[in-house]
């Protein structure tokens, strides 16, 4: 009628993960009492203490200083763990290492070993203060790495598995030990890859070419895109300066446009070449999103993959007959856009601007400040003084003020400097 307790940790000098793997209910022990605590009325007893302690055995059997590393001993796999299987060696248990089961890579020890299964297995280390022993079963195969410069020279082509990927490449299995890394920079001539996944997935076969082999880190850079002919190469003989193209709007940025011009490339309109007229203050102002222009190539950068494209080149330069439409000493109507130091910027209409010093602001020439006499989309009548179509410039004087305006903003215009007006 008295029970004791046989802890888990007093069944065996092994590693074992559940009482069930020793004693089974109804089962008749010899069994060894290790401690009666009188006062909690506990009794502790002992299973494996009737046993002879074996690491006593491999103590007298390899004495310190002993060589035992790379010795080879059969062993039968006892227990699975996500970082590795432990083997029974004959009463004392070592730990086979998930690093040291394959050159290759493996995500679980089941993919190599399962509960049972006998192994030939090599030792690795012996600690005889923590007594631990570590295993190794890849380092009973040849070491893949060796000469592995020899087997993939730079510029190889190769086929290969992707087994594994980052944020920034993935990983091609060439042969069982063997990977490398196509970094996400080398995947794609055209495309600007922002993830791998992209591109690739796990368990796809891929053609790469051997970039960078280092034997000593044991690593190999591969690229994607070389098994392929640089596309950026050709583009200068494919679009000569000058060629005249379609292509659609892709992106807008304050300082441009961007067209694709073939699929994954790109060429940059720049905001002063968007209007031979009109001083563009946004590319949003000209062309949106998704729209199809016309365009002509400027210039090709292969070096640094950059195209540049003109948006106006595709148009007659109007400023070439500007002193036919605006002889001097006509009079036109105009609407003031911006307030400069030295006058104002009128609009003219078909996207030409003129300028009116603040001198021929008003006949008499009273004026000294435009911020005085003008304000934004004022109606002004004035007479073409000058036209110079080298320098883009049409200055007028005014020689009447409507009666009819739009209402005064009701904050003051802001003054620009002559330096933010080019041509001015």
């Amino acid at each position: 009628g008295v029970d004791g307790l046989l802890h888990i940790t007093d069944m065996s000098w092994g590693r074992i993960s559940h009482p069930s793997e020793m004693v089974q209910i109804g089962m008749e022990l010899e069994i060894k009492v290790l401690d009666i605590d009188w006062e909690r009325e506990r009794i502790s007893l002992g299973l494996k203490q009737l046993h002879p302690y074996p690491w006593k055995d491999v103590a007298e059997k390899y004495p310190v200083g002993t060589r035992v590393q790379g010795k080879v001993l059969r062993g039968v796999v006892k227990n699975i763990t996500d970082y590795g299987a432990f083997i029974d060696l004959g009463g004392i248990d070592g730990l086979l290492h998930i690093t040291d089961m394959s050159w290759g890579r493996i995500s679980h020890p089941s993919e190599m070993v399962q509960i049972g299964m006998e192994l030939e297995i090599k030792v690795l280390d012996i600690d005889w203060e923590r007594e631990r022993i570590s295993l190794g079963l890849k380092q009973l195969q040849s070491y893949p790495w060796k000469d592995v410069a020899a087997k993939y020279p730079v510029g190889t082509r190769v086929n290969g598995k992707v087994v594994s990927i980052t944020n920034y490449g993935a990983f091609i299995e060439l042969e069982p030990g063997i990977e490398g890394l196509v970094h996400i920079s080398e995947m794609s001539w055209t495309r600007n890859v922002r993830h791998p996944s992209k591109i690739v997935s796990i368990g796809e076969a891929i053609e790469a070419v051997v970039l960078k082999v280092d034997e000593t880190e044991e690593k190999i850079s591969l690229g994607m895109k070389q098994t392929e002919q640089d596309p950026w190469v050709i583009l200068p003989l494919k679009y000569p300066v000058g060629t005249r193209i379609n292509g659609k709007v892709r992106n807008l940025t304050s300082f441009g446009a961007f067209v694709e011009i073939e699929p994954g490339i790109d060429g940059l309109i720049h905001i002063s070449d968007m209007s031979w007229t009109k001083r563009v203050q946004h590319p949003s102002e000209v062309v949106k999103k998704g729209d199809a222009v016309d365009v002509v190539i400027l210039n090709i950068d292969s070096e640094n993959k950059r195209i540049s494209l003109g948006l106006k080149q595709a148009e007659e330069d109007p400023w070439l007959r500007i002193g036919e439409t605006y002889p001097v000493g006509t009079e036109l109507p105009g609407k003031v856009v911006r307030l400069m130091d030295k006058g104002v910027v009128v609009d003219l209409g078909n996207d030409i601007e003129g300028f009116v010093p603040v001198s021929q602001l008003n006949p008499e020439g009273t004026v000294t400040n435009p911020a005085d006499f003008a304000w934004e989309t004022m109606n002004l009548v004035m007479r073409v003084l000058e036209v110079d179509p080298i320098h883009r410039r049409i200055v007028l004087a005014v020689t009447s003020v409507p009666e009819e305006q739009p209402p005064k903003p009701a904050e003051p215009s802001k003054v620009h400097s002559s330096e933010d007006e080019i041509g001015l």
